[in-house]
């Protein structure tokens, strides 16, 4: 995803752990039907972290059900004009969750802070 962003001049998104958290938590509950997949919740995931990480100003959300490893899954993401439009966006961290459901695929979810 760095890679991309470079080709496009924009800076790198740098892993926190705080991020990685909400993400994670985010992909767990998916992963055992405690939320529907989607964005459910996002607005409390990203006051959370608007609120606990200092001069953050603004959030973005991708998710995804696939059988398939990271990579692919950032390539579907990387065609996809909705979810290019967080990757490419004016964020400078973030965090990423896996987790696997019952039905076998892996739940991901990403998150994109923006930290002044």
């Amino acid at each position: 995803m760095n890679k991309h962003r470079a080709g496009k001049g924009l800076p790198p998104l740098v892993m926190n752990e705080a991020i990685a958290a909400e993400a994670q938590k985010h992909s767990r509950n998916m992963a055992s039907g405690k939320v529907p997949f989607g964005h459910d919740g996002f607005e409390g995931r990203s006051d959370r972290l608007l609120n606990g990480i200092k001069g953050a100003n603004a959030s973005a959300e991708n998710v995804a059900s696939s059988p398939y490893d990271a990579e692919r899954v950032v390539k579907m993401w990387l065609e996809s004009p909705r979810h290019l439009k967080n990757i490419e966006g004016s964020y400078n961290l973030t965090g990423i969750g896996i987790a696997k459901g019952t039905d076998g695929n892996l739940l991901y979810t990403q998150l994109f802070i923006n930290s002044k």
